[in-house]
């Protein structure tokens, strides 16, 4: 127990000292990244635990950013309310939207549950631009946030320590409702509906009731989103939002707790470092979600929960050769496909149109990664090949003696069989 509390300690006092020696720039990035985390949690509580997959969370987030505001809007004209109490509109708000439309959307079950979800989500985002007195139209909503308390919030490293306290008693609320009878019906009926439906419970109410509650947690992550950037618009009910938090948690792993978090985690900071560098940044997000499903489906999380579970039986000796290797391999491969990526983005822009033109139709050079190329020559095209090459047979290579090493495990964990 102890160490599977070590991590979270260790985060948690990360999060707690560091940040008032970052820059605005990492001080807005870590805020950014425990709403993201706080939001794909509330997500897993519906997809994961409960077995719904919903395509349209953006809803229930852009709601609770709405509500925020609006309450600050009345902070501002003279209503004596608290304003670290904020979220709190955001939560209610997401609560009774998530009721009305979870009590509809639960009626249906697999695909067609996803899809009613995914119409609610675009309802609010086609009402949200026309409706002007809630939503703003389509400039959106914009308010300040107040002093309370001496604190006088205009400071990102207050506003920080607000969203942090909110998001570790969320957290704490969303694992302590795991560990209930609740959150263990929430499993069976991930498992098998009709057995629950046969022990007597009422599947459907159950399901409002989840639905309702991840709802309201993603409500209150929209909140935070809302008083962290004082403004808000129809934007935050588009697909986009609701596509994100679904790769949160399938990236990081929606049978780990934490896993959605790790994957918020890993895309935010990518969004945050990478978005700057190249136009092709969402690709890159793209093909990491393809590779994880293809190769790790339980997810990064479920893969480092794996490794935890067995560290005590791995051959740490014999691993770290192949596991070395197979990561060699993997960076040779990412760079041919990065260098790849960003050539044909070049080759194929506006910009390199327009220089062709400028060069009476030929092919001029190009720069990538601070370096001139000629697309006629075959150098820009070999070496990704060749990087390629040698990062695949360097993955094959190291890819036997670790899938041997882990089936002995495997083999060892099972009952009455000897892993020898």
């Amino acid at each position: 127990m102890a160490r599977a509390l070590l991590p979270l300690a260790l985060v948690g006092a990360f999060l707690l000292v560091a940040p008032p020696f970052l820059d605005l720039g990492w001080q807005n990035a870590l805020i950014n990244i425990l709403i993201a985390s706080l939001f794909a949690l509330a997500f897993n509580l519906l997809a994961g635990q409960a077995g719904l997959l919903s395509f349209g969370h953006a809803a229930y987030f852009g709601v609770g950013a709405f509500a925020a505001l609006h309450l600050m809007a009345r902070i501002e004209d003279g209503l004596g309310f608290p304003t670290p109490l904020l979220p709190l509109a955001g939560a209610a708000a997401g609560l009774l939207i998530g009721l009305v439309a979870g009590f509809f959307a639960t009626m249906r079950s697999g695909v067609y549950f996803a899809l009613v979800t995914l119409a609610i989500a675009e309802l609010f985002h086609s009402l949200a631009p026309h409706w002007q007195g809630v939503f703003g139209g389509e400039a959106g909503l914009s308010s300040m946030r107040m002093p309370w308390g001496g604190l006088i919030f205009g400071s990102l490293i207050e506003v920080y320590y607000l969203t942090l306290a909110w998001v570790a008693l969320s957290i704490l609320l969303l694992w302590g409702l795991t560990r209930t009878p609740f959150g263990r019906l929430a499993l069976a009926l991930r498992d098998n509906e009709q057995r629950v439906r046969f022990l007597g419970y009422n599947a459907h109410v159950t399901k409002v009731i989840i639905f309702a509650i991840s709802a309201m947690f993603s409500g209150v992550a929209g909140a935070l989103q809302a008083i962290s950037n004082e403004t808000a618009n129809y934007v935050l009910f588009a697909s986009g939002v609701s596509a994100q938090v679904v790769l949160y948690t399938f990236v990081g792993g929606a049978t780990i707790f934490f896993g959605p978090a790790v994957g918020a985690v890993i895309f935010t900071l990518f969004a945050y470092l990478v978005s700057d560098l190249t136009r092709s940044w969402l690709l890159y997000q793209g093909l990491i979600f393809v590779l994880v499903m293809l190769y790790a489906p339980n997810g990064l999380g479920g893969l480092i929960h794996q490794h935890l579970r067995h560290r005590g039986q791995l051959d740490w000796p014999r691993l770290a050769r192949p596991y070395a290797q197979a990561t060699l391999g993997s960076l040779l491969v990412a760079s041919a496909a990065i260098f790849l990526i960003e050539t044909l983005a070049v080759v194929f822009s506006r910009d390199y149109a327009v220089a062709r033109r400028d060069a009476g139709g030929g092919f001029p050079t190009y720069e990538v990664f601070g370096l001139d190329w000629t697309p006629l020559s075959p150098v820009p095209w070999l070496l990704p090949l060749a990087l390629f090459t040698a990062g695949l047979w360097l993955v094959l290579q190291a890819r036997h003696p670790i899938g041997a090493l882990w089936q002995r495990v495997r083999a060892g964990s099972e009952p009455g069989v000897n892993p020898s």
